[in-house]
């Protein structure tokens, strides 16, 4: 049976990054995934027989294209373990400047009616209701496997989400918010990256032939949910910023503008409804 240090050697042969490889190694160990620490202090220790089957498995896997998230089961986002599988998006890093931008508008210690639009793990609303306790969020997806994720993460996490099954607004339940998110598809149907992403759910990834059809539904529909002056963020493609930009104008929203990704790319924007009077 190979040493740890064999089996990761091994790994690199099938061409698995060796984090990625490490990560799977420890799941098999029983091992926190992220104990990398005691992964080096052990690399000359035996892998018995059934660890190293299954970590072969999982490898062959990886190397096949799938998420790690989805082979260890769980990712980190907003600094929330969350459970994940193929039934939903695999959390990305960039998707917490969506987050960082919302707890901005979100004063610490006052309430505020929340809503994110396609939720599915609910690593959005999750984020959001674990740093801003007094928020009321509520959460739709039109993905009953989606909400199933999302519902156990909440109950894990003892927090409070609403979720609530919908198209859209068409799920919400209440009738303005002063804060709505959403991660919505917006890659374009025949992009060069969908095959790389094909272990992830389809319907959460594409939106048309320039990626913008859930937006152009999401975006003229805004004003009339949220309150006076609330606002509406989205995050998108790396070079959507401007269509997305116009597309919040054209809605009479107001103060928009752009976030910039991990990356240095424009990959949110909002705008801000109007105060009355």
């Amino acid at each position: 049976m190979p040493t740890l240090a064999e089996a990761l050697r091994g790994a690199a042969v099938l061409g698995v990054d060796r984090l990625d490889a490490q990560m799977l190694l420890l799941r098999c160990l029983g091992r926190d995934p992220s104990d990398r620490a005691w992964l080096l202090a052990h690399d000359h220790d035996p892998l018995g027989d059934a660890a190293w089957a299954d970590c072969q498995a999982l490898l062959q896997r990886r190397a096949a294209g799938e998420p790690v998230a989805y082979l260890i089961g769980e990712k980190e986002f907003f600094g929330l373990p969350l459970q994940v599988d193929a039934r939903v998006l695999v959390p990305r890093p960039d998707t917490e400047t969506l987050v960082n931008w919302a707890l901005e508008l979100l004063p610490d210690g006052r309430e505020a009616s929340v809503l994110d639009l396609g939720t599915g793990s609910g690593a959005i609303a999750l984020a959001v209701q674990h740093s801003r306790p007094m928020a009321v969020v509520d959460a739709v997806d039109a993905s009953e496997d989606a909400l199933a994720v999302a519902r156990a993460n909440a109950q894990r996490l003892s927090l409070p989400v609403a979720f609530h099954a919908g198209d859209w607004f068409g799920g919400a339940p209440r009738a303005a918010y002063d804060l709505v998110l959403s991660n919505p598809p917006y890659i374009a149907r025949g992009d060069e990256h969908l095959p790389a992403l094909r272990h992830e759910p389809l319907r959460a990834l594409a939106s048309g032939a320039d990626g913008l059809d859930d937006l152009r539904r999401i975006v003229p529909a805004a004003p009339a949910r949220l309150l006076p002056g609330g606002w509406l963020l989205l995050e998108h493609g790396w070079d959507q910023a401007d269509a997305v930009r116009t597309l919040l104008s054209q809605a009479g929203l107001e103060e928009v503008q752009s976030r910039t990704d991990l990356g240095g790319n424009q990959r949110c924007s909002g705008g801000r409804l109007p105060q009355r009077g």
